[in-house]
């Protein structure tokens, strides 16, 4: 192992990145960090995700606190702390708040990329959102479609 590829983050602790991310997104392992292979980000998810759809990317999130709610190929499945899930690319999902509580999780993205999709939304900040101030797919496809994600309207 390279010793100029070791990361050592502590409590709160995040890796620097193109544009600042939003307190709820900590970059921990980020794409140039992994050489490709992934990118892995702690999350409180302030917002449920409309569904949709990752061409290449794998997605796993891992439950550290809370219960996330995930809709998968038809079902609605909740995951309480200390859960694991694989959400392979290609198949369309949603991922919401089980209770009033975010979820605090450890996402994961193979290949890596996922943080440069955070910071091109952290960029166009409320030009993606509807009225409501929650996440609008239909604006939110043209900078997704650049990283490999479709969101359905």
């Amino acid at each position: 192992m390279s010793k100029e590829r070791f990361i050592k983050l502590l409590t709160g602790e995040r890796r620097p990145g193109r544009v600042a991310l939003p307190a709820p997104l900590q970059v921990k392992a980020n794409t140039q960090d992994t050489e490709g292979r992934l990118s892995l980000l702690e999350v409180t998810l302030a917002h449920d995700i409309p569904r949709h759809t990752h061409e290449a990317s794998d997605e796993m999130i891992y439950v550290l606190e809370g219960e996330l709610g995930v809709h998968f190929d038809g079902e609605d499945l909740v995951f309480p702390a200390g859960s694991f899930v694989l959400l392979p690319h290609g198949v369309p999902h949603a991922l919401s708040r089980a209770t009033e509580v975010p979820p605090r999780v450890l996402q994961m993205s193979s290949p890596g990329g996922w943080e440069c999709y955070m910071e091109d939304m952290a960029e166009a900040g409320p030009a993606v959102q509807g009225t409501d101030g929650r996440i609008d797919p239909a604006k939110l496809n043209a900078i997704a479609a650049r990283h490999g994600i479709r969101y359905e309207e």
